[in-house]
């Protein structure tokens, strides 16, 4: 029932769009659809669709946002989409072993330690397409900025691999999609994911094009993500680590911030920023050991607007990743959105 209500919620807000409302560029999207719920990861697996629900609710009915946001519609990423990151076989892989399952049954994909349902593959292409489309929109200047709340994440998926309830790299896909479409040349993905995301890092470490930063709890899963993985080949000096200790909180988060993705950017220079916003950092997070705060999230959004609005005309993607308390993502989401629909820092 609780389903069926936010599909409703969900559906006026999205048709009662004016044809004003689409053309502001100080409107920022939330691309969000009910679809993201059919991806099943079975009993008590924390990646589950109640994280989205309340969020999506809550944000509905905020009155804060009542003129400031906008819920586009959108498609499933294609192929070829799907392409500009992983290989053929892999893709083929997961809507093979996607296809053998019954309604209302889980499993393993082949490749590591991601549960897979009926829907997966059709839902993990839509979120690849909700961040399609918010790049899409932001370019083409009909709205400011853009947030993604799908499920499910994708910082873990190497090109050939799905992992760590990762099925599709979204963010890197958007990235590549960016450069296809637009021909943008620097593009910069910041990743707070509780998490070291080595599926996004894996992809680029040979790219000078993708700047990938990444603040992350160590020791933890996945191992990967020390200060001296930097980059290989051109793509040296192009990966920034920066690994905290458990117990690490905001202040921790936004010295990185500020002492070490600010002054690399100085450098960089980028011209679209993408954040892999993974909210499992959260004090009380049912997996992360780290403890920031909502407050936290909106000083770390200010300084990442800050460095969209100096060099990349502000055109800003969030992509949700991980976290898993209903709540925390709750209000850490409006507290981003609370900096991205203000034309001016206050």
């Amino acid at each position: 029932m609780k389903k069926l209500l936010l599909s409703l919620i969900l559906f006026f807000a999205t048709n009662n769009l004016t044809a004003d409302n689409l053309h502001k560029q100080n409107k920022v999207a939330v691309i969000y659809s009910d679809q993201f719920l059919l991806h099943d990861t079975g009993k008590n697996h924390p990646e589950n669709p109640d994280r989205l629900i309340s969020v999506v609710e809550n944000l509905i009915v905020n009155p804060l946002f009542k003129d400031s946001l906008i819920w586009p519609k959108f498609n499933p990423a294609s192929l070829e989409q799907l392409q500009l990151i992983h290989s053929k076989n892999y893709i083929k892989k997961v809507e093979h072993e996607t296809s053998l399952l019954t309604n209302n049954s889980t499993t393993y994909l082949s490749t590591g330690d991601t549960v897979i349902s009926k829907q997966s593959d059709h839902v993990a292409r839509l979120a690849v397409g909700a961040g399609i489309k918010g790049v899409d929109m932001i370019m083409s200047k009909e709205i400011s900025s853009a947030f993604a709340l799908v499920r499910p994440p994708g910082h873990h998926a190497t090109a050939t691999r799905g992992m760590g309830f990762c099925i599709y790299n979204n963010v890197a896909i958007v990235a590549r999609h960016l450069q296809q479409e637009y021909g943008l040349k620097k593009i910069l993905i910041v990743d707070f994911d509780v998490h070291h995301g080595n599926g996004t890092q894996d992809i680029f470490y040979e790219d000078n094009s993708v700047f990938y930063f990444s603040v992350h709890q160590h020791p933890f899963y996945p191992q990967s993500g020390r200060p001296s993985e930097t980059g290989t080949g051109e793509g040296k000096g192009f990966t920034l680590n920066v690994d905290l200790p458990k117990g690490s909180g905001d202040k921790d988060l936004l010295s990185t911030f500020n002492n070490q993705l600010k002054s690399a950017m100085d450098k960089f220079k980028p011209e679209f920023v993408i954040v892999s916003a993974g909210f499992d950092a959260h004090e009380g997070d049912l997996l992360g050991q780290l403890n920031y705060t909502s407050s936290g999230y909106k000083q770390a959004a200010l300084v990442l607007k800050d460095i969209a609005e100096q060099y990349a005309l502000g055109r800003t993607l969030y992509m949700l990743e991980g976290g898993y308390v209903a709540d925390n993502i709750s209000k850490s989401v409006n507290e981003i959105l609370g900096v991205l629909v203000k034309n001016k820092k206050k």
